[in-house]
């Protein structure tokens, strides 16, 4: 079956530019990490799975600090509850100040343990039932 040039076209163009859209979906943060040891706070902006998110200054991105929770190990996206997991951090934290000191560094994110009004966010997701068991994990 031969398609008309005008819509083969158009099926190209749609799959050009579902190729090119595909990098939108990756995390926006692109702020300058802290170093190990140091304290930082910003409100979360963005959460990307169950133990990974970004705090920062409203419509400032390029200062979103990515932080991978040290304290808690979500399933992965793509892993059972990794959905899930995502939902309820999202629940707990998003539009939330967290305060934040930084650990080792992990790819293009800090490692750090934050607290919500004076709690670690670790903790206060496995008091809710959260599942642990993405990578990392240990029992």
């Amino acid at each position: 079956m031969a398609f008309p040039v005008p819509i083969l076209r158009s099926i190209v163009a749609v799959l050009a530019f579902g190729c090119w859209a595909s990098p939108a979906l990756a995390d926006p943060c692109e702020g300058t990490l802290p170093a190990k040891g140091t304290d930082f706070s910003g409100v979360v902006r963005y959460v990307g799975d169950g133990d990974s998110l970004c705090i920062g200054p409203a419509g400032r991105p390029d200062r979103w600090i990515e932080v991978r929770l040290g304290d808690y190990y979500a399933p992965e996206l793509h892993e059972r509850g990794g959905r899930e997991a995502k939902r309820r951090l999202e629940r707990l934290v998003f539009g939330q100040m967290l305060y934040c000191r930084a650990g080792k560094r992990s790819y293009d994110r800090v490692i750090g343990t934050c607290t919500l009004r004076s709690r670690a966010v670790g903790q206060m997701l496995r008091a809710q039932g959260a599942a642990e068991g993405g990578r990392g994990w240990k029992r």
